[in-house]
Parts: C-alpha cells; structure tokens; sequence
C-alpha cells in the first residue's frame, strides 16, 4: 500500500472508532512518506486519545 491509501485507511478506522488500527495505519505511513498528512494526523489523535482516555494510559 502507499502512504496515501494508508493514511485513508487510517482515517477509516478513526470513523469507525477503531484508534489503535488507525494509529497503527499512520505510523505505517508516516514510515513510508515522512511529509504524509499521516503525521499531524496521528498527533491529533494520540492529544484526543490523551485528553480523553487516560485510563489507557495510566492503569
């Protein structure tokens, strides 16, 4: 797959409320294309996922 199709795949599981696929599909990205919108939309995600879910990630 290419960066875009990855970054589109993951903005498909961020929709379908599924973050850690989507965040899983934006590193992928990011890995294939540093300059992808995959970056920023990975770090909007993981600041919602802060904001609003600390449990997962303080136990």
């Amino acid at each position: 797959m290419t960066a875009d199709e990855l970054y589109r795949q993951g903005n498909e599981h961020r929709r379908q409320g599924l973050f850690h696929e989507a965040i899983n599909s934006y590193l992928e990205a990011e890995r294939l294309d540093p300059g992808s919108p995959a970056v920023e939309a990975r770090h909007m995600l993981e600041d919602i996922m802060n904001f609003y879910c600390k449990d997962l990630y303080n136990p």
